[in-house]
């Protein structure tokens, strides 16, 4: 580092890069954790902008920041502080925040990161010298009052969740499930067999095989829901173990109320600042519903994959788009890739989910839990692969699918468990026999009971309609 100035915290001096906004425990931390060249996410920065602006305009209006305490500020340095979190929040300064994910557990490192960021931002708004090591703005005594990382980063995690998940993933769960609801009312009249234990079974119609994916993502939708609304509770005004120590009683409730008015989600304070302070229970919860999501996608996509096998040595029932070559030795092969993209992406959300709970259940010991960045880093990580995910999968692969009626019915009359619907007729054990032997003789059910004469030909067409097998019958 050549071009440096010195930046001072409570162990000291620190050379810190000229042009960073950041200090001294900010340099302390990227010195200290060169683990993975990952960073927090950029919601996570903004989320920790929202809090930062949140308690600004609290302690504002709770006139601890204009008062009689230590160093109070003007109306126009409180107005530079606050100037500073909203470029925070709209990622004006997202250069700034360099911190390893893998560093303190608590995520002290990275609260006096965005801490720095607008104390020297704010000295700089209003003209000051903000590269001095008085500082007329101070990270601690201004911009963190009334707080600590132990409760404002915890309450960041579940801003920027819950954020993500209003904003990115319920859009995209949305237009998916649109996009299904589509093909399932327009491939309604398609008749096709069924499969159990990738066997043959009785007839169903495409549309409501496509129904039921479409119900998969109705109900994807509540659990991200839920998944929103488990982290509504925020910890902030806990400060460092719960008690509240350094803050106003107001605090908490007027932070929270801040950052639903901002977000236009319903925040509020903690009704035990204890367990809020202490454990991440909540995000527990709230990847738990992600998880599902991701094993749901998972299993439509690869549903999808294999209806579309082919095309001429697989079920090809459902024609999906060509998006790219699909062999380096094979000319003219296509892949399914979207799906396969979907179902590695979902793989990982479900793998972030042991991330999510091992250090939920381990990391919470007595009054704080010690794994909330990688915590952070692992839920965002997964609203984005999901978000993302689902967006491209609707645009690249569901939104252009077609249904191959003709493969679709060809396999309807060959299915020899269209005998189910002989069951009241003639009896399983007598229904089970005719299957066997037409397998074995290559007929068709209908060319066997006709051939056997098992029932009058009108009585035999009735019960052997397939339009008649896919809704129950009295």
């Amino acid at each position: 580092m050549t071009d440096y100035r010195t930046e001072h915290d409570s162990m000291g001096d620190v050379k810190v890069p000229s042009s960073a906004y950041y200090g001294a425990q900010t340099q302390r931390a990227v010195d200290n954790f060169p683990i993975s060249g990952w960073r927090l996410p950029d919601a996570m920065i903004r989320a920790m902008g929202m809090v930062k602006h949140a308690c600004g305009v609290a302690n504002r209006d709770l006139g601890k920041l204009t008062g009689s305490g230590k160093n109070p500020l003007t109306d126009s340095q409180v107005d530079a502080m606050l100037a500073a979190a909203e470029e925070v929040i709209d990622g004006t300064l997202t250069e700034h925040f360099p911190i390893d994910v893998f560093q303190t557990g608590s995520g002290t490192s990275s609260n006096m990161n965005v801490n720095e960021v607008i104390s020297n931002r704010a000295i700089e708004i209003i003209g000051g010298d903000w590269t001095k090591t008085e500082k007329s703005i101070h990270p601690n005594d201004h911009v963190n009052m009334g707080q600590s990382t132990n409760d404002t980063f915890p309450t960041a995690i579940h801003v920027a969740t819950a954020v993500q998940i209003q904003n990115a993933l319920l859009p995209s769960l949305k237009k998916l499930h649109a996009v299904l609801s589509e093909k399932a009312a327009a491939w309604d009249k398609v008749m096709k067999i069924g499969r159990t234990h990738l066997m043959d079974a009785t007839p169903l119609r495409l549309g409501q095989e496509f129904g039921g994916f479409a119900r998969q993502v109705e109900l994807s939708i509540r659990r991200a829901e839920i998944a929103r609304d488990s982290v509504l509770e925020l910890p902030v005004g806990g400060t460092a173990v719960g008690s509240g120590i350094n803050t106003h009683p107001e605090f908490g409730s007027r932070v929270a109320k801040a950052l639903a008015d901002r977000t236009g989600i319903a925040f509020l304070e903690a009704v035990n600042h204890f367990e809020a302070n202490a454990q991440r229970d909540a995000l527990v919860q709230s990847h738990g519903e992600l998880k599902t999501i991701a094993q749901t996608l998972f299993n439509l996509s690869n549903n999808i994959r294999w209806l579309g096998s082919g095309p001429r040595c697989g079920f090809y029932e459902v024609k999906l788009p060509s998006r790219q070559p699909g062999s380096s030795i094979m000319p003219g092969k296509v892949n399914p890739v979207m799906c396969e993209s979907m179902m590695q992406l979902t793989a990982r959300v479900i793998g972030n989910d042991s991330v999510i709970t091992v250090s939920g259940a381990a990391g919470g010991n007595f009054q704080l839990n010690i794994m909330m960045p990688v915590m952070a880093h692992t839920v965002l990580e997964s609203i984005l692969l999901l978000s993302q995910g689902t967006d491209a999968f609707v645009e690249f692969c569901a939104a252009e699918m077609e249904a191959n009626e003709e493969a679709c019915n060809a396999a309807v009359e060959q299915s020899l468990s269209m005998c189910t619907s002989l069951n009241p007729l003639i009896g399983y054990e007598m229904a089970a026999k005719l299957a066997k032997e037409a397998f074995a003789s290559g007929q068709t059910i209908r060319e066997l009971c006709l051939e056997k004469n098992i029932l009058p030909e009108a009585e035999l067409t009735e019960a052997l309609d397939p339009w008649k097998m896919t809704e129950p019958q009295g």
